[in-house]
């Protein structure tokens, strides 16, 4: 392993990383790579920097592009700095109905950004809206650091969003 790969990726990384591949078919690490950039993406206030990507590709002997795909597709992975909560309202038809949108504009006005933004503290970064989070029995339902609150209405968003440091 390289001292740069050492260097970008913590050793609490390389380990996760390494509990992953175990998991799979030698050869097959690219299976690994979802688990890779999360455990990556936490340890850097949220965010995938190029270095870190091309340090997982390293650290998984895979070409760059092929983190750089997975990385830029999946909606859970961030690639420029945002806030240390990340909240994600899904708008999907069960919480459409059930009134998501009122949610959305909630959460804009009460934080003061945009969907896409981050609040100039860095404390909160709303993401863009969520087509579906597979919770429709408890719409509208958000996310905020990939946990579920479930039958929203404003005053539970406010409670939610107060007890986060």
């Amino acid at each position: 392993m390289s001292v740069e790969v050492r260097q970008v990726l913590s050793a609490h990384v390389r380990e996760e990383i390494d509990h992953w591949v175990a998991k799979f078919p030698e050869g097959r690490q690219r299976s690994a790579v979802i688990a890779a950039l999360q455990a990556a993406q936490h340890e850097n206030e949220g965010f995938l920097t190029p270095a870190i990507m091309d340090a997982v590709a390293a650290y998984l002997d895979l070409p760059a592009i092929q983190v750089y795909e997975i990385a830029t597709f999946y909606s859970m992975f961030e690639t420029k700095p945002v806030g240390r909560h990340g909240i994600s309202v899904c708008t999907n038809i069960s919480c459409m109905l059930r009134g998501s949108d009122e949610i959305v504009a909630h959460l804009e006005k009460t934080l003061g950004i945009k969907t896409g933004e981050s609040t100039p503290d860095g404390k909160f970064y709303l993401k863009r809206e969520e087509e579906c989070l597979a919770a429709c029995c408890g719409a509208p339902m958000m996310m905020v650091d990939h946990r579920y609150y479930e039958n929203l209405t404003a005053d539970k968003v406010d409670e939610v969003l107060e007890k986060l440091e």
